[in-house]
């Protein structure tokens, strides 16, 4: 951010406010212009416009300004219906605007408080001034003169903590761009699962519209089929669920690591900054580059393994399987037929 948050205190009624300034995509304040969707909640425009190019990829190309669609609000899942104008058609929130200008004008206005800057544990009266290079450690000018530090190599604290908060800043744009990849998968196993029951649905009305024609002597063998349908079913979906649920943990582990380090990208004095940085960092990158989570093969939702064709051939029942390939040779005069399994 480009205003001194760290000079509020913790539970503060400014705090609170800003808190509520938070924009859900890009976890900065709300940046102008602010739109506000139908069901009232707040983005800034080029974030509502990033999640709907990202739910739109083929109604438009990426620089179009002028484009219909829809896509959900990403605080309550509501779905945003767009005109011709796309985002741009969404109606400005002035008032959080006006708000969010009053909120900077009154933390730039606000002086650091006395006795807020860190103070070097071997001299109390030393304010941490340098960093050592060698040990990766703030401390202060005595320290380098006469103390443990006297032989190391130092650096200005500012140049270190610029140097360090854009690396941090960076890991957190690394972070809420992985998180964007996150969510997009879980929406894509979630569409797998929902075309998954829907295909097996088909499969059911299909195979009871087949034996409805057929005799009693059918029912037996049409339950034994939609048992093996079913068992298909609750496997492929339980898979399917089960790795929604792995990589909603991945996700709310890197949102809390993003909230983290957002915290620490606020803090306005360097050497508090520097004191937890690196080890923040080197927390960010790890996690960034942990394992992967599996997914499901193209085609994964697909029940056309169990596609049957029935012939009116009472001696073919007890031999009647969802591979028809051994039975059409020997009932049909040849005729083959191939299923995909």
């Amino acid at each position: 951010m480009d205003f001194q948050a760290g000079i509020l205190q913790d539970g503060s009624p400014m705090e609170s406010l800003e808190k509520q300034l938070i924009c859900p995509i890009c976890l900065e304040m709300f940046s102008k212009p602010v739109v506000i969707l139908p069901c009232q909640h707040n983005l800034c425009r080029k974030c509502a416009n990033d999640i709907f190019q990202a739910a739109n990829p083929y109604g438009h190309s990426r620089g179009s300004l002028i484009s219909g669609g829809r896509f959900r609000c990403p605080s309550c899942r509501h779905e945003v219906l767009l005109d011709r104008h796309g985002v741009y058609g969404l109606q400005r929130n002035l008032l959080v605007e006006n708000i969010i200008d009053i909120y900077k004008q009154e933390c730039s206005s606000r002086p650091l408080k006395k006795g807020e800057h860190p103070m070097c544990k071997e001299h109390e009266d030393e304010r941490i001034n340098i960093y050592c290079v060698t040990c990766e450690v703030p401390t202060c000018s005595m320290c380098k003169v006469f103390g443990a530090h006297k032989d190391c190599e130092v650096a200005p604290l500012q140049t270190v903590f610029q140097g360090q908060k854009t690396e941090l800043n960076n890991c957190i744009s690394m972070l809420v761009a992985g998180n964007d990849r996150i969510q997009t998968i879980i929406s894509q196993l979630e569409d797998s699962c929902q075309s998954t029951e829907e295909n097996s649905e088909a499969a059911k009305r299909e195979l009871c519209a087949r034996f409805e024609a057929l005799t009693a002597l059918l029912e037996e063998k049409k339950a034994e089929l939609l048992q093996r349908i079913s068992q298909e079913q609750a496997d492929k979906t339980a898979f399917i669920q089960s790795l929604i649920c792995q990589y909603k943990e991945q996700l709310e582990k890197s949102s809390r690591l993003v909230e983290t380090a957002i915290q620490a990208a606020e803090e306005t004095g360097g050497a508090a900054f520097l004191m937890n940085a690196k080890q923040l960092i080197k927390t960010i990158v790890e996690a960034s580059k942990g394992g992967r989570l599996d997914k499901i093969q193209p085609g994964y939702e697909s029940m056309d393994a169990f596609s049957v064709s029935l012939d009116h051939l009472t001696e073919a029942v007890h031999a009647l399987d969802f591979d028809p390939a051994e039975e059409d040779e020997e009932y049909f005069d040849g005729e083959e037929e191939e299923v995909d399994e």
